[in-house]
């Protein structure tokens, strides 16, 4: 249920974006996203916190976190570039774009950049990893709803700025919290704090780098990046047991 209502947020967030974007002078636009790049490099940065977790650095060591870290970008960079996400995920935005505009293409890598830099947004969170997990062990969706409002009020600033592209990120949101959902039904409980606290860690660092694309200082791949979420608790895991 806390996935659906994400998705439910996002799209009426994007409708009234939209609604006000034709409204908004460019500059105002431009503003507005910058200020969302802001916020979004202060909550990478406050992710990083988990790198002093106490749970963490009892079963990597004190300096071992950040390596865990730095191990897990690294193999997700090489996996997800072999991969070609950020190149899949463009296509499909513009796909898309293509789809719903009816052959009209002068807004094409707007509608491909707030799809794309949404959908890294609102997917890559601790609190998309977290809230899914709490959701599909029945602890309640009290995180993904306190998500929902965060990403409603985005979409809408997003969508001002960059269009109906932002609306379609509910459908790899839909897809990655659903699956982690499903997953925490036979895994989550398992999970221990460590390991956790690596994956909040890492999603940070990727934020870090979804804000600097959004105020447009580096188009950083973030999605060739994204398997560092899947390597970083293996990571943790197979120090914790060496040590």
């Amino acid at each position: 249920m806390g996935t659906v209502i994400n998705i439910f947020a996002i799209l009426v967030g994007s409708g009234l974006g939209v609604l006000l974007g034709h409204r908004l002078p460019q500059k105002m636009s431009r503003t507005l996203t910058d200020a969302m790049g802001l916020v979004v490099l202060v909550i990478g940065a406050l992710n990083l916190s988990a790198l002093q977790d106490e749970a963490f650095t009892q079963t990597v060591g004190t300096s071992g976190t950040l390596l865990v870290v730095l191990g897990a970008l690294l193999m997700g960079g090489v996996f997800g570039s072999l991969l070609k996400i950020e190149e899949r995920l463009s296509e499909f935005g513009s796909w898309l774009q293509h789809k719903t505009s009816r052959g009209e293409s002068k807004d094409k890598e707007r509608f491909i950049e707030g799809f794309v830099n949404s959908s890294l947004l609102f997917t890559i969170g601790p609190m998309a990893v977290l809230g899914s997990l709490q959701d599909g062990l029945g602890q309640g969706i009290e995180v993904l709803a306190l998500k929902s409002t965060l990403d409603g009020f985005t979409a809408i600033a997003f969508a001002a700025a960059l269009g109906w592209g932002v609306a379609f990120s509910f459908i790899p949101v839909g897809l990655w919290q659903g699956l982690l959902t499903l997953a925490a039904l036979g895994a989550g409980a398992v999970m221990s704090d460590a390991v956790i606290a690596s994956i909040t860690a890492t999603g940070g660092v990727l934020l870090l780098g979804t804000a600097l694309r959004l105020m447009q200082i580096r188009m950083v791949s973030v999605a060739d990046l994204l398997p560092a979420l899947l390597f970083a608790p293996l990571l943790t895991v197979l120090v914790g047991v060496i040590l």
